[in-house]
Parts: structure tokens; C-alpha cells; sequence
């Protein structure tokens, strides 16, 4: 695609000037492949400067053979055209995506601070005030995504990643979907510890559907194990449903006592079972009486110190990720180059070209080579 013009959607609160030229076709050659920083089951993550601007950036990549096999390219596809729209502070951003014979790319703000996940692995113990801030910091994205129908659907630690300050960004719309007016999703999506009651009530028995209290309750569960290092319910990806709904019946969540009680009080209502009465906006959050001491303009501005600060010397990731790269993948995105060249030469393979164009939509037959 190319490289969109950076939309002010922040409500006045644009975070940085663009850096591009608009009309620039931006291809894999335009980038400078520094280290590889992360893996999924959607691909892999590497560090990348961008040779003429020298601005770094993280670059996301995934096989299109691959995608094509596990039936993936409609979600690659939804996760670009709700990214296209976006631009919040507390997000990961895009800035561009495009695609080649072996590969589609897309390329995001680089956020050096770890995802949480990292740092509860290695036995950070966040603070009450450091999780009260990144409470008021994901409220503000989630609310963001609100006003645009979005629903992310996978709120966790994983997927929430610091920059070098401390301050939180969401990132991974893999499985965000949109709803419109009243509508409501009844897809069996996200990760079993972080998902809401009635999303298992919905596939169980059919029940009403969800919206965005999901989010919410997600964003409960991960606050209540950033507190504890561990997560209320027992819940893990094997666990059967109906066995997570017996637990949602019968087993009450216990709460530290050494957290104060402003904090106990606002869990206690990200995690109400009913969506109805569930905090789930960002005006409930507000009026929250262990929030109404915080400067909301200063928290989007990120003038408030987060009181967990990432080692700066450091990368904040598992180091094999760059191990495997060099050793283990069969096709090096270091050596994509020479390979495509020669592959080039071989057949006269296809140009680059972009995933999206800004008038045409998806083209569903890219991916058909």
C-alpha cells in the first residue's frame, strides 16, 4: 500500500508529524533489516530502519503460502483495514504494509519497553500505582476503539507492549472485529483466561452475543495479574467450557488485602459477570472514586511518569528469536534479497506490490500466485 497520510484521529492529540511522502510506494527494499525481536502464530518481528528517513520501526511479516494453508488471509486483511483507520497514542500504529512473492509486511511503531507478558516472566512486581496508570492509559485506547466500533477482542499482557518510558500500547488486531449500532459479535475468539462470560455463554447456548464490555473484562483480568503475578480464575487454554462456566457460577475471586480498596473496588467491577452492569466505558472509569484524582489530559499527553520504567540497556525480549532467524528458518528475511533475485531470474517473478490500495480495497487475488 501506500504510505497514508497520518489521520489527526486522536481527539486533537497527534502524536507526531509524518515522516514520508505521501505518494511514495514504499517495498521491502526501502528498509534496513536490524534484528529479529518476536514470533507468533501470525509470523515473526524484526527491528527495521527505514534507509532514507533512518527512523526505526518494528516490522511484522507473514508467510502468504502460509496464511493461504491455515486459512488466515481474511483476518490479515481485517487486521490491515482497521489499522489503516487508527492513530491513538496507546496503540501500536501502522505506517505501512505491502507484500511480495514469499511475504506480506507491515510495518509499526517500535516500542523497544517489552510486552507485559515479558515482564511478568521475569518477576516484575508492578506496583498499585503503576497498574492504576496503565488502567487509565488502555482506557483511554479502548474507548478510542469504541468510538470506532472495534471490538479487539484480545486484551493480555502479550499483547500489550511498553515503549522505552513505561507507557502501554495495544497492539495485535488479528481477531478485532467491528460493530455497528446494536449489533453484537457471537464468534468464539480471544484467549481463554482473558474472555468474558457471556463470549462462552454465547457459543454454549446461543446466547445474546457480546460487545465491548469484553475489553473491559479482559482489561480486569490483566490488571489483577500484573497486581498478583498470577490470574482470579483458574482458567487455561485446555480448560472445557463448560467447565470455565461452572467456575464463572461458583467460584468468587479473591482480592489482596494488602491492595488498597479503591483499587479492589474498581476489579470488582471490570470483573461483574453481567455486561450490563460491568464498567465498560470510559465515563464509567471516570467516575471511578479511585480515579478522580487523575489529570485525564495529562495521561494522554503521557506527562504522567509510569512508575515502571523498562531497562533501557536492554532489549526486553527472548534473545533466540534472533538465534533462530540465523540458523533455523529456511528462508532468512536477511537473505530475502538475493533469493527473490534469483528467483527472479529463474522465472521473472512479480514486482512488489502493495496489499491495499487506498481506492480498491483488499484484492483478495494477490495472494493466488
Amino acid at each position: 500500500m501506500r504510505s497514508r497520510p497520518r489521520n489527526n484521529m486522536g481527539g486533537g492529540h497527534s502524536h507526531r508529524a509524518p515522516v514520508f511522502d505521501e505518494n511514495e510506494d514504499v517495498n521491502f527494499d526501502h528498509f534496513q533489516i536490524l534484528r529479529a525481536i518476536g514470533k507468533g502464530s501470525f509470523g515473526k518481528v524484526c527491528i527495521v530502519q527505514k534507509r532514507d528517513t533512518k527512523k526505526m520501526y518494528a516490522m511484522k511479516y507473514m508467510n502468504k503460502q502460509k496464511c493461504i494453508e491455515r486459512d488466515e488471509v481474511r483476518n490479515v486483511f481485517r487486521e490491515l483495514q482497521i489499522m489503516q483507520g487508527l492513530e491513538h497514542p496507546f496503540l501500536v500504529n501502522l505506517w505501512y504494509s505491502f507484500q511480495d512473492e514469499e511475504d506480506m509486511f507491515m510495518v509499526v511503531d517500535l516500542l523497544l519497553g517489552g510486552d507485559l507478558r515479558y515482564h511478568l516472566q521475569q518477576n516484575v512486581h508492578f506496583n498499585e500505582g503503576t497498574v492504576k496508570l496503565y488502567i487509565c492509559e488502555l482506557a483511554l485506547s479502548l474507548d478510542y476503539l469504541q468510538r470506532y466500533h472495534i471490538i479487539h477482542r484480545d486484551i493480555k499482557p502479550d499483547n500489550i507492549l511498553l515503549d522505552e518510558h513505561g507507557h502501554v500500547h495495544i497492539t495485535d488486531f488479528n481477531i478485532a472485529t467491528i460493530v455497528k449500532g446494536s449489533e453484537k459479535a457471537s464468534s468464539m475468539a480471544g484467549t481463554k483466561p482473558y474472555m468474558a462470560p457471556e463470549v462462552f455463554q454465547a457459543f454454549m447456548d446461543g446466547g445474546p452475543g457480546y460487545s465491548y464490555p469484553v475489553d473491559w473484562w479482559s482489561l480486569g483480568i490483566t490488571a489483577y495479574e500484573l497486581l498478583r503475578g498470577w490470574r482470579p480464575y483458574e482458567i487455561h487454554s485446555a480448560t472445557p467450557i463448560d467447565e470455565i462456566l461452572n467456575m464463572f457460577k461458583i467460584e468468587r475471586v479473591h482480592y489482596s488485602s494488602a491492595w488498597c480498596k479503591g483499587m479492589i473496588a474498581l476489579l470488582k467491577k471490570l470483573l461483574t459477570k453481567d455486561p450490563e452492569c460491568r464498567l465498560s466505558s470510559l465515563a464509567d472509569i471516570q467516575n471511578s472514586p479511585y480515579l478522580a484524582d487523575v489529570n485525564w489530559d495529562a495521561v494522554l499527553e503521557k506527562t504522567v511518569t509510569p512508575g515502571f520504567v523498562p531497562n533501557k540497556g536492554r532489549l526486553n525480549c527472548d534473545p533466540t528469536f534472533e538465534l533462530e532467524e540465523m540458523i533455523l528458518e529456511s528462508k532468512p528475511l536477511h537473505k530475502k534479497k538475493k533469493r527473490l533475485a534469483k528467483n527472479k531470474s529463474k522465472d521473472g517473478a512479480k514486482e512488489t506490490c502493495p496489499l491495499i490500495k487506498k481506492t480498491a480495497g483488499p484484492r483478495w487475488t494477490d495472494f493466488q500466485h
